[in-house]
């Protein structure tokens, strides 16, 4: 399985268009208003190869389906506590649903049952103070007791100093179900502005 790359918390049209030249897999765009990456703006064309991903924390049916009318999103990401019967309506009726879940040491990996058959993916990131974005990692390790077939992203602070880590964790056999590396707040001049040049090594490095 070729490791997937998504980019989260995209904001401005050009440097979206910047970023959407190194080719990565899917963008992120975050429809939460207290965050600082808050997407108000108009999405600009992307190669259609590129997977746009909403990112919604809380929010409403009626909400979600707007917005992925609006912008022509491919999959939505829900951050918050979303219900498994919200996951699957979304799933069933809109696009696919990727369920994100923040991780420490605690995590009981017995949450996931109730959501492994009502989305399409789950991304696994760091417990912190917001629900994204918080620019820290969680101990990788702990993902031995993920025992479920649900591909997943990996998510939460990865950078470039994180490169050789990234590398040494996919060869894990507890690592196979890693569909993708989920980038953020390591590559951003300011929250929702990224530096090209950051990602592009990223991207060469890890591929």
């Amino acid at each position: 399985m070729v490791l997937k790359i998504k980019i989260c918390g995209m904001k401005h049209p050009e440097n979206i268009e910047e970023i959407a030249l190194l080719q990565p897999d899917y963008m992120g765009f975050i429809f939460y208003e207290k965050s600082a990456r808050y997407f108000q703006n108009t999405i600009p064309t992307i190669d259609n190869s590129i997977q746009k991903v909403g990112v919604f924390v809380n929010a409403s049916y009626a909400e979600i389906e707007e917005k992925v009318n609006h912008y022509k999103l491919d999959l939505v990401q829900l951050h918050g506590e979303e219900t498994p019967e919200l996951c699957h309506e979304i799933e069933n009726n809109l696009v696919k649903v990727i369920k994100a879940f923040s991780l420490d040491n605690e995590f009981n990996f017995n949450r996931l049952e109730f959501y492994k058959n009502v989305c399409s993916y789950f991304l696994l990131d760091t417990k912190g103070k917001q629900y994204g974005g918080n620019g820290i990692t969680f101990d990788w390790r702990i993902l031995e007791k993920y025992s479920l077939d649900k591909p997943y992203f990996l998510s939460g602070g990865i950078g470039m100093e994180n490169i050789k880590d990234v590398k040494e964790f996919l060869q894990k056999e507890y690592a196979k179900n890693c569909y993708g590396i989920d980038l953020n707040s390591k590559f951003e001049i300011e929250p929702g502005l990224k530096n090209p040049e950051l990602v592009k090594e990223f991207i060469q490095n890890i591929k």
